[in-house]
């Protein structure tokens, strides 16, 4: 399969083909994300929740987020990958932001860079898009900011919330960002958007009617305990599949199934007689 970039994207937009994509975190995911025709893979900053187990997004680091996305790269030569800004590589200034995004291309060989916010980093994203890197927006519930949100809670339910929203993406696209994504919000207000900007518009618990679907693999995987949040579907229970295949393994060792002789590496047959007599030796010995 061939890597897809930003016009395939436009061009999906324009036909009403959604596009399907997944955060990932690690090498074997990614591989399995492309062989299953992925159209994206967003190292979202929920590696700090789903695989390293922090409480939230915030104490991601940029050297965490790196190694992240060098792993999927190398699981997901041909697919397009985004690597997610964690909190603080953008937010004190435009060159911060800068280098911190250039650093996903040069260290990771990421294809574009996702950052959250609207009007409060649009010179962020500017200089980022100046700078010849592509850039996707995240508004809505952004889970960097929740606190000043009071919590992980959906966004742009009443009139003047949605307005401001509208007003966060409208400007997005002005600063030139290649695509933005909504995180749970009202389908209608998705809608809106979706039609209003003329590039691709994608949602993460924010309804259907858009330009594609994005889901964190932990969460569609069963993999993440902790919670679920209202709009994820599980396509599978893979945490009870391993506890399960834990529970058999030990079961195993403890009654000692576990190793058999084909799970056994014996010596060479035309030396076991030399073998045997080395072994006589230094049990002499000791």
């Amino acid at each position: 399969m061939s890597k897809k970039s930003r016009l395939d994207f436009m061009k999906m937009k324009e036909k009403g083909e959604p596009v399907a994509w997944i955060t990932a975190y690690d090498f074997p995911t990614a591989s399995f994300a492309e062989q299953a025709g992925m159209d994206m893979i967003l190292v979202g900053d929920s590696l700090g929740m789903v695989l390293l187990g922090y409480k939230g997004t915030v104490p991601v680091t940029m050297e965490e987020c790196i190694t992240c996305c060098k792993a999927v790269r190398r699981g997901a030569p041909n697919t397009f990958c985004i690597g997610d800004m964690p909190f603080m590589s953008y937010q004190i200034s435009d060159e911060d932001a800068v280098y911190n995004a250039g650093r996903f291309l040069k260290e990771a060989d990421m294809d574009a860079v996702k950052l959250e916010g609207g009007r409060r980093v649009i010179t962020r994203i500017k200089a980022i898009a100046d700078a010849g890197i592509l850039v996707m927006g995240h508004i809505g519930l952004t889970p960097q900011s929740s606190g000043v949100l009071g919590g992980f809670k959906a966004q742009g339910r009443d009139p003047k919330s949605a307005r401001d929203l509208i007003m966060d993406a409208r400007a997005i696209e002005e600063a030139g960002a290649f695509a933005l994504l909504l995180e749970a919000v009202p389908p209608e207000l998705t809608e809106f958007i979706a039609k209003d900007l003329s590039i691709p518009v994608y949602s993460i618990g924010a309804g259907a009617p858009c330009d594609g679907q994005l889901l964190i693999c932990g969460d569609m995987l069963g993999l993440f305990q902790a919670f679920t949040p209202k709009f994820v579907k599980k396509y599978a229970n893979v945490a009870e599949i391993e506890i399960n295949a834990f529970k058999a393994f030990i079961d195993d060792v403890k009654k000692g199934k576990f190793p058999e002789d084909q799970h056994c590496y014996h010596i060479l047959s035309e030396t076991a007689e030399e073998y045997q007599k080395m072994l006589e030796e230094l049990r002499k010995r000791s």
